[in-house]
């Protein structure tokens, strides 16, 4: 069956409520054109999600049993981890569906709080990226007192200040879409519910949310990504003042693993949200969005962990213990 049939027969079986000619189900079409390609695509994706499941949980569980991970960055690490975990269980799971039957049928409110824990997610994951930027620069550029500054209740103080957050713009968005007005049409070419795509849907005036998406976009992305670039100045410059070449490199390693993290996720972000689309076709967007959404939560723990003493070793305790 190919594309356009599958999509009539999607459009043809799809249970449409109308109330004052308003849509209450959506079709999000994923990626419509794999072809041959299908089977191997969804094979690859199911490991992935797999991985990225148990990769994160594992940082949870090496953190929770291992008293040598009990460190302000360890414990960011696993908050990370958390994000990463409700991530991939929002977006992967739909996205499986799309593949696997060409699209799938989602409802509107289903398809706005897809978006609401999408938001809560990644503005949780810039946050909690700029406070694990802040950590560094203060074991770098200040040892002494990095045990003073970095203490247990400004961590969990931070931490719970992030999710609470966060939790408020999830709920603003999940409270404010749905009194809109939306008349279709009902179909959005991609793999997920994001803002754009729904807001098309709408026929009320949306310049409210429309503003009220800059203002946070500002507040929970561009500042904390200013936050991250301005710690890595400071970093830099107290790196080059080592005078040992040795210095230098261990200085640098402890932030390595946080700074490839940084550029992979901000890297993607920014030019799906920040670079003019005009011209730029919709297949790239979607691998685009893949790479921060599917991508960069299997990648975290894999660079968190792999080349780190600290968790090598907690997980050969772990492994002596079962």
């Amino acid at each position: 069956m190919n594309t356009e049939t599958r999509i009539t027969y999607l459009l043809h079986f799809l249970k449409v409520e109308f109330r004052n000619n308003s849509i209450t189900s959506i079709i999000l079409l994923g990626f419509p054109n794999l072809k041959n390609f299908t089977f191997l695509f969804f094979s690859l994706l199911v490991l992935i999600y797999c991985g990225t499941i148990s990769g994160n949980l594992l940082i949870m569980v090496l953190y929770l049993v291992s008293k040598s991970l009990r460190s302000p960055m360890y414990f960011f690490i696993t908050q990370l981890s958390l994000c990463d975990l409700l991530l991939t269980t929002d977006i992967v799971p739909v996205l499986l569906h799309t593949v696997l039957c060409r699209g799938i049928v989602i409802s509107l409110i289903g398809c706005i709080i897809q978006f609401s824990v999408f938001a809560l997610s990644d503005s949780s994951e810039c946050l909690l990226l700029s406070v694990m930027s802040y950590d560094r620069y203060v074991a770098i550029c200040n040892p002494l007192r990095y045990h003073s500054i970095m203490t247990h209740k400004f961590c969990v103080i931070s931490v719970t200040g992030i999710w609470l957050a966060c939790f408020i713009i999830a709920l603003l968005y999940m409270t404010l879409m749905p009194s809109f007005h939306f008349c279709g049409p009902h179909v959005i070419d991609h793999y997920y519910c994001d803002f754009e795509p729904i807001l098309q849907l709408s026929c009320s005036d949306t310049s409210m949310v429309h503003n009220l998406g800059l203002i946070l976009g500002f507040f929970f992305v561009t500042i904390p990504f200013i936050v991250i670039v301005m710690s890595y100045v400071y970093i830099v410059i107290a790196i080059l003042k080592i005078p040992s070449n040795t210095g230098r490199h261990k200085a640098f390693s402890t932030c390595s693993s946080h700074l490839t993290v940084v550029s992979i996720f901000y890297g993607t972000l920014l030019i799906v949200y920040y670079v003019p689309t005009r011209g730029q076709s919709l297949l790239i967007g979607k691998v685009l969005s893949m790479m921060y959404t599917v991508v960069t939560p299997l990648l975290n723990p894999i660079i968190y962990t792999l080349r780190n003493k600290d968790f090598n070793d907690a997980f050969h305790k772990l492994k002596q213990i079962f």
